[in-house]
């Protein structure tokens, strides 16, 4: 059986210092209160289906990446409830415990635990990555409003510099990048919500530009339900993180009260209030007011093909709106939104690296992982070797997914498909933990359950449909993704089967 201590090598012991607050705050930063409209609006105007944009299901796309996120956080909080002894062990913990419950499937009790934990880390560890690429491409721009152009070359000097911060003050413990987290939760909802009625604002005073919304309702209805699926595929990437607060167990003052609560108030806060009302007012203002410059650098572009093109189309908007609206203040208001949403990224960097080492500690506590991960610092108390071996990992993939949108593409992919797998299976592990038990409520034991590995299922579909038929740079980036996916999963089958025979543990438990 996993161990469900908090404690690590020499006798230390994860503090418990968290509040219902606390755990809530590390799951909203994770999500991000908004930093996300930044940051991926001009991947999801790029993907495209058969060379036409999927943009005009934006929308749409996230209100299916809510649903499915909503099924798949009732069960994790349900899972939270029963295994409140899961200290930092999540849903591996949460694995092995539901089938060493069930009498004749315990013998596959390890191998579950291990493939989800195993499968947890494309997303774990690859997410953090692509914050830190947000951040340093975020930076850029903002040298580029100073009029100074930044390499290669220097985009990844600054991305390896970001991940060491957010490192340091992560090795320092969990105590600190919450309250850091409560501080840019505040500024980040405050400045985006902001943003969001000047863009209502302009639309409604601007009646002569030909918008790519014919009117509000165009924004919320499906156009089509292909190219909601492609969208969905990204918007998914807004809402990962709510199931973050069940690898803070270890942590928690009163983890079977708060962490269920933690789960379903995170994603309520920031996908049902921050993320429909920010991108329902960004969606609603694009049209032909907003300019930009095609790929040969020459031709003038507009709406969508803007946004595409743009390194910042947030800011494009921000300052659209201040110089006409706001007394030629645009510039400095797009500075100022741009701030926020690199403090933004620094909360939710830090929530990547607090909660993605939590499972490798508990894994190379128990042995499936090397075992120097699985010890706690003297005086901190926190995963160590973990954070700074993920610091690295995140230099790499951020190093790669600054350099251009294809990159980053590629790995918001891979980490999604990750993300699926891990919901769609931990959807099946609260079907096993609860059918046929006591007290079993057949919605949120068993309809919930199905619909969530169900919807999941449909997103994995979705991304091999985009690989195979969407032609392009897309099919070639949905490739890649799931290549890295695939080689992954091999290493982790090799992994398994050499550990076993290096350690002696059978991969079956013995009846």
């Amino acid at each position: 059986m996993a161990q469900d201590a908090a404690s690590g090598g020499g006798g230390v012991e994860m503090k418990r210092t968290l509040t219902l607050t606390g755990v809530t705050v590390n799951a909203m930063a994770l999500i991000a209160p908004g930093a996300f409209l930044w940051t991926t609006l001009q991947a999801q105007a790029t993907l495209a289906n058969g060379g036409s944009t999927t943009a005009m299901d934006m929308w749409g796309g996230l209100v299916a990446a809510l649903v499915l996120a909503f099924l798949t956080a009732i069960s994790y909080s349900e899972l939270a409830d029963r295994y409140p002894e899961a200290g930092a062990g999540s849903s591996y913990y949460f694995a092995e415990a539901a089938f060493l419950g069930r009498e004749r499937h315990k013998h596959f009790a390890r191998l579950a635990k291990f493939g989800i934990g195993w499968i947890s880390h494309l997303y774990y560890w690859i997410y953090p990555g692509i914050m830190v690429a947000f951040s340093a491409t975020l930076i850029a721009y903002l040298f580029g409003l100073a009029g100074v152009t930044l390499g290669n070359v220097q985009l990844i000097l600054i991305a390896c510099v970001f991940a060491l911060v957010n490192g340091y003050i992560a090795f320092r413990g969990i105590s600190g990048s919450t309250m850091t987290a409560i501080a840019i939760n505040v500024i980040q909802l405050t400045a985006l919500v902001i943003f969001s009625l000047l863009a209502i604002a302009y639309r409604i005073s601007h009646p002569a530009v030909v918008y790519a919304h014919a009117s509000a309702l165009s924004v919320i209805i499906p156009h089509n339900m292909t190219n909601l699926l492609y969208q969905t595929t990204i918007a998914i990437l807004l809402l990962v993180g709510f199931e973050s607060v069940t690898a803070l167990g270890a942590e928690a003052i009163n983890p079977k009260r708060d962490i269920r609560r933690a789960i379903l108030l995170s994603l309520a806060i920031q996908g049902l209030v921050a993320y429909l009302f920010e991108y329902f007012a960004a969606n609603f203002m694009i049209g032909d007011s907003l300019k930009g410059v095609a790929a040969d650098g020459k031709t003038t572009i507009s709406g969508y093909d803007a946004v595409s093109a743009s390194q910042a189309p947030l800011g494009d908007l921000m300052r659209l709106i201040g110089d006409t609206m706001l007394g030629h203040t645009g510039l400095v208001l797009a500075i100022i939104l741009a701030v926020t949403v690199v403090l933004a990224l620094i909360g939710t960097t830090l929530a990547c690296l607090n909660t993605g080492v939590r499972i490798s500690y508990v894994m190379g506590r128990d042995g499936e992982l090397p075992s120097i991960l699985g010890i706690l610092h003297g005086r901190y108390a926190t995963p160590h070797f973990g954070i700074w071996i993920l610091v690295v990992i995140s230099m790499i993939f951020g190093a790669y997914g600054v350099l251009n949108v294809d990159n980053l593409t590629r790995i918001i992919l891979a980490s999604n498909t990750g993300t699926f797998l891990v919901y769609g299976l931990t959807n099946l592990i609260a079907l096993m933990a609860f059918v046929g038990q006591p007290n079993t409520n057949p919605l949120k034991h068993i309809i919930v359950p199905i619909l969530g590995f169900l919807a999941n299922l449909a997103m994995l579909a979705a991304v091999m449909y985009i690989a195979i038929t969407a032609g392009g740079a897309s099919s070639k980036d949905a490739v890649i993704g799931l290549s890295i996916v695939g080689v992954w999963i091999i290493a982790g089958m090799i992994w398994m089967v050499a550990n076993s025979a290096a350690s002696g543990q059978p991969m079956l438990v013995r009846q």
